[in-house]
């Protein structure tokens, strides 16, 4: 489910942005995608580049959450933009377990 609703995210927060500014539009999905490949919770991913504590991932997390649910009422019908925001709500149910794994296990370094 996160990855649909951060693929939502990924389509819906630029279709948003596009009637006020392309390179802001461009700009966002550059920091949606950009920020969770650069930074992640060592555990959490396989692959990190640059280590963060759990409440950082969260974060992240959140603000595609955020940007998919706020975008999809800017950009699209009430019909659509209701049903991602149940997925949103679904998600973030769905998400609670890891989040409590990140907030308790501190980033450790892998190498």
């Amino acid at each position: 489910m996160r990855f649909a609703v951060e693929s939502v995210a990924w389509v819906a927060t630029p279709w948003a942005l596009s009637g006020v500014s392309i390179p802001l539009a461009v700009a966002a999905v550059v920091v949606l995608i950009g920020l969770p490949t650069i930074f992640a919770t060592p555990g959490d991913k396989a692959h990190v580049l640059v280590s963060v504590p759990g409440y950082v991932t969260i974060g992240m997390v959140v603000l595609q959450m955020a940007a998919a649910a706020v975008a999809s009422w800017i950009a699209w019908p009430t019909v659509v933009a209701s049903i991602v925001s149940v997925l949103v709500a679904a998600t973030i149910v769905a998400e609670l377990p890891r989040w409590r794994w990140l907030l308790v296990h501190p980033p450790t370094k892998r190498g």
